[in-house]
């Protein structure tokens, strides 16, 4: 029986709860966790050495790439059960992020340990400027490839699966993809400043981090004591309110303003994201924590 087929008949007795989380996905759950873990070699190295390599590299940069490219994949593979992709798709999507993903880590973690700015090399040898130029095209091609994934997220098969929580990951998706412009953002400007204090890669990691705000609200929803359209009515509020806060963390940094000044737009954002998380809660008192049976049914017909 497919993950699929026991999504749609709720009859997951017997797999592992690991299984049931992410379908499977295991290669890339391993090369999400080899992120923390890289991570935390970095973090030792810093507080015996410090965050610098002279001359160019910067291993706080490079623990945070770690860390967040773990996170992202890690999510990517519990989702990635629900794009309703065939078997093929899923084997394309799946060995072409670990590759690229692989080679991210080389790149961001080898160079900064040998004194290089991976993005942007300055006075490098030949190597460092291959080394820098593949990790572009690694970038490009981890766009692509999402783009590739998020397109089955919006077609009805993936909807009728699970419609509460791939609506949740249809407004995840579309903050990626800001997220990956953001990106863009950052190369084409050569560097994550704009203007005085604007922060290009608040608004790259604000866009990545909705792959795991917005799912879970769908998926406290799911199984909320409400009637269908209140729940997915959370769902949307949750989706457009962070969509938004998104949009106006653009403009404020297009604008070359950081998001915590004392003006009126970041007021505007807090208030935004503040609105997105508010549904969550609302729906953590609505869910019947004290009864598997009553879960296991609203699970099953929620949406």
């Amino acid at each position: 029986m497919t993950m699929e087929a026991g999504y749609r008949t709720g009859r997951t007795e017997g797999m592992k709860p690991l299984m049931r989380l992410y379908g499977g996905e295991y290669g890339l759950v391993l090369t999400g966790l080899l992120g923390f873990l890289l991570a935390a070699v970095c973090a030792v190295w810093i507080l015996l050495f410090g965050e610098t390599v002279a001359p160019g590299g910067n291993l706080s940069k490079a623990f945070s790439f770690n860390a967040a490219m773990g996170i992202f994949l890690l999510s990517t593979a519990a989702i990635l059960p629900y794009s309703a992709m065939g078997e093929r798709g899923r084997a394309i999507f799946r060995w072409s992020y670990i590759v690229l993903a692989m080679y991210s880590y080389f790149a961001e973690n080898v160079q900064n340990f040998r004194g290089v700015n991976p993005r942007f090399v300055e006075n490098g040898t030949p190597f460092d400027e291959m080394v820098g130029n593949l990790f572009a095209t690694a970038a490009m091609l981890l766009i692509v490839f999402y783009v590739y994934l998020a397109v089955y997220y919006f077609r009805r098969r993936a909807y009728e699966l699970r419609p509460a929580l791939v609506t949740g990951i249809r407004y995840a998706m579309l903050a990626i993809l800001l997220s990956f412009v953001s990106g863009i953002w950052i190369s084409v400007n050569d560097g994550r400043m704009v203007g005085t204090s604007g922060n290009i890669i608040v608004l790259h990691g604000l866009g990545f981090h909705a792959l795991q705000a917005v799912p879970l609200v769908a998926w406290l929803a799911e199984r909320a004591s409400l009637p269908a359209a209140s729940r997915m009515r959370s769902i949307h509020i949750t989706g457009l309110a962070y969509l938004l806060g998104l949009l106006a963390v653009g403009w404020q940094t297009y604008l070359g303003h950081g998001v915590f000044e004392a003006s009126g737009l970041p007021v505007v954002i807090f208030s935004l994201f503040l609105i997105s998380i508010l549904p969550g809660v609302q729906l953590l008192f609505r869910i019947p924590w004290g009864s598997r049976a009553q879960l296991k049914k609203v699970s099953r017909h929620g949406g």
